[in-house]
């Protein structure tokens, strides 16, 4: 039987927190503490946001001081471990208040868990928050996020922070992310992520979550206005230029006559697909339910199983919409843009299929494609001072749209807005979708379906409108056949 081990009067009380292992955890949270309020006031005082000061604040510096309380308490029981099996006793605890040393150490011990309470609260709080903002997300990791943060912040929802899309209200979602964002941590440290970062992302959450937040999916719309100015890539980039209505129209008959693009809004009627690759650009198979329950189903020809019930996708504003926050332009694109805003002089010859020809070649690096795209378009255009800013914007849109290390640009990312690049309407709408029997078909896109075309050409002719509008009119006067994306790729 053992006894508790008595103590002399005048004798140093046995202490198990004197001990190596105790006093460097001691040591490491005070560090922990002193490095966590010294970068919080900083981070809280700076006017720009830093994510690794953030990360060093919320997230490296608490995890030191749990660290070192950790150490703490395991010194203690490693010593009172130690101590039963020399002396054969074990160190009870006492508490006694009637002494003034245990009053004073009781009184530091209430104070010191007051101090660590208050700062795990702010801690927490200041985590959560910094886990969830753009910062933390685009730029702590610089490499693998970069394609992402830059097109986000150029993009029409550049002040929606990247987790109300992502992730949005709600425990459960969050909880989800966070267990996907474990992995993709790993994935990030191991250097095990793909380059690209293939999409459409699988888990994201249902439109009706999140965009539908802000946008309103039974709102009429009606028409909209739309002016597109092309260039061609000719010796003096001849100057085309469409202005359109587009019919958006609606999906609620309670807002407004059915019809339109937003038709396809599941608000009257219930519009289902199937897709046979991951990017969703070939879907042989939709289903459509009316608002009075009636079901049609449309097939390719080439479609004769019945699709997985587990892959039917139920179409929302993403299908779309798939590009709403990240998005590459086109080089041709983004060229006819600069153009028309006297950023790339229009009057030098060949403007534009040089910009287009210097932004479409194979780069390593962003300043291997600087020092490239200065030197060809110097030396083609010699000593005319109009070059240097046409250097000075092409070389923007390349750091703005072109990311060699993630291999990500517009040609891996298709947008299904429209048709001229990529399928996008004409994944449903080509006129090869028909029902069993063959008396109905998915109505082929055309001009007239989406759009009324009220002006096009150049100069005067722009000022003829035409309200119920005109047949379009290829530039070079050639008959068009065919969807758009067979012959243009974002290149010209």
């Amino acid at each position: 039987m053992t006894t508790a081990p008595t103590q002399e009067p005048g004798q140093r009380p046995i202490s198990l927190f004197r001990n190596a292992v105790s006093t460097a955890g001691l040591i490491i949270a005070a560090g922990g503490v002193f490095s966590f309020l010294l970068l919080m006031v900083q981070d809280i005082t700076s006017k720009h946001s830093n994510p690794y000061v953030g990360i060093l604040t919320w997230m490296v510096s608490p995890a030191f001081i749990l660290f070192g309380l950790f150490l703490f308490f395991v010194g203690a029981l490693l010593a009172r471990r130690r101590h039963r099996r020399q002396t054969g006793q074990t160190l009870p605890l006492r508490i006694d208040l009637s002494l003034p040393r245990s009053r004073r150490a009781f009184g530091l011990f209430l104070a010191g868990s007051a101090a660590f309470l208050l700062l795990s609260a702010i801690g927490s709080y200041q985590t959560y928050h910094f886990t969830e903002s753009v910062t933390f997300c685009g730029q702590a990791c610089h490499e693998v996020m970069q394609p992402e943060h830059v097109t986000y912040l150029q993009g029409p929802h550049a002040r929606v922070s990247c987790a109300e899309c992502h992730i949005g209200a709600g425990a459960g979602w969050f909880v989800k992310s966070k267990l996907s964002g474990t992995y993709q941590v790993y994935a990030t440290l191991a250097n095990k992520y793909p380059r690209p970062i293939p999409t459409p992302i699988k888990n994201l959450r249902p439109a009706q979550d999140t965009c539908e937040q802000c946008h309103w999916p039974a709102k009429f719309v009606g028409n909209l206005e739309r002016v597109y100015n092309y260039f061609l890539a000719d010796e003096t980039n001849t100057a085309f230029t469409v202005r359109m209505l587009m019919h958006v129209g609606g999906g609620d008959s309670s807002q407004g006559p059915l019809g339109g693009i937003h038709y396809h809004m599941n608000v009257a009627n219930k519009i289902e697909f199937y897709a046979t690759d991951n990017a969703r650009q070939q879907i042989p198979w939709v289903r459509v339910t009316s608002r009075e329950g009636v079901v049609t189903e449309y097939k390719t020809p080439d479609f004769t199983n019945a699709p997985p019930q587990s892959e039917i996708r139920v179409m929302d504003c993403m299908d779309c919409h798939n590009r709403p926050a990240h998005r590459y332009q086109t080089p041709t694109a983004a060229v006819n843009l600069a153009m028309s805003l006297g950023r790339i002089d229009p009057a030098l010859r060949f403007a534009k299929s040089n910009a287009v020809f210097v932004l479409t070649q194979k780069y390593k690096t962003r300043d291997d494609a600087a020092a490239s795209i200065s030197s060809h378009l110097s030396a083609y255009y010699k000593d005319d001072p109009r070059a240097q800013a046409m250097i000075k914007a092409v070389t923007e849109i390349f750091d703005a749209n072109f990311f060699p290390a993630m291999q990500a640009n517009w040609s891996v990312y298709p947008e299904n807005i429209g048709h001229k690049d990529w399928p996008g309407c004409f994944r449903c709408h080509d006129g090869n979708h028909t029902t069993a029997d063959g008396a109905k078909t998915v109505e082929a896109s055309n001009c007239e379906a989406c759009h009324t075309i009220l002006a096009q050409g150049s100069g005067p002719e722009l000022l003829e409108l035409s309200p119920a509008g005109k047949k379009f009119r290829h530039p070079d006067g050639e008959e068009v056949t065919g969807s758009c994306n067979d012959c243009h790729d974002g290149t010209f």
